[in-house]
């Protein structure tokens, strides 16, 4: 990403980084709290601090990890991402994203369990029924790592088909 993509990116963050839960009086606090904290700090100046992405830059994170979280290989692709980040050409909801997601490996496996778990729960709406991750799965895929463009091509497998 050049400096002047990050300083925009930064910037449109900026002005919308509301603390969480600061919306609407009768918002409910984050089920994940940690993790909502951890969002805030490494994935909200790319996706936006609800989740919601941010044009040209990043795809919104709203629907789609609530699908993953569904399935095994999905689950998969939750850990592979937040652990090795992901490069190259996505589509999400109609809209086509190249950007290169940074790897957050060196958090620990409970911190990120806890960054997808409100990923999924807080911000996708994911049911109450389907088991949060744990992290043990993140540390499963810690013992084979792979790059980001392996994690993009098994999102493929994984992410609803897309134009």
């Amino acid at each position: 990403m050049s400096g002047r993509s990050l300083r925009t990116a930064l910037a449109l963050a900026a002005a919308g980084a509301a603390p969480l839960g600061s919306g609407a009086a009768d918002a409910p606090p984050p089920a994940y709290p940690q993790g909502a904290a951890s969002f805030q700090a490494n994935c909200a100046v790319c996706h936006g601090p609800a989740g919601a992405g941010l044009p040209s830059l990043a795809p919104p994170l709203l629907s789609y990890p609530a699908r993953y979280a569904a399935s095994v290989e999905g689950r998969r692709q939750l850990a592979l991402t937040v652990l090795y980040g992901m490069y190259g050409d996505v589509a999400v909801e109609g809209k086509h994203y190249s950007f290169r997601m940074p790897d957050f490996g060196q958090l620990d496996d409970a911190t990120l369990a806890a960054l997808v778990n409100f990923v999924v729960f807080d911000l996708a709406r994911a049911p109450s029924s389907l088991a949060p991750l744990a992290p043990a799965e993140i540390a499963a895929e810690r013992t084979h790592p792979v790059d980001g463009a392996e994690v993009r091509e098994h999102r493929k497998a994984v992410a609803p088909a897309e134009p």
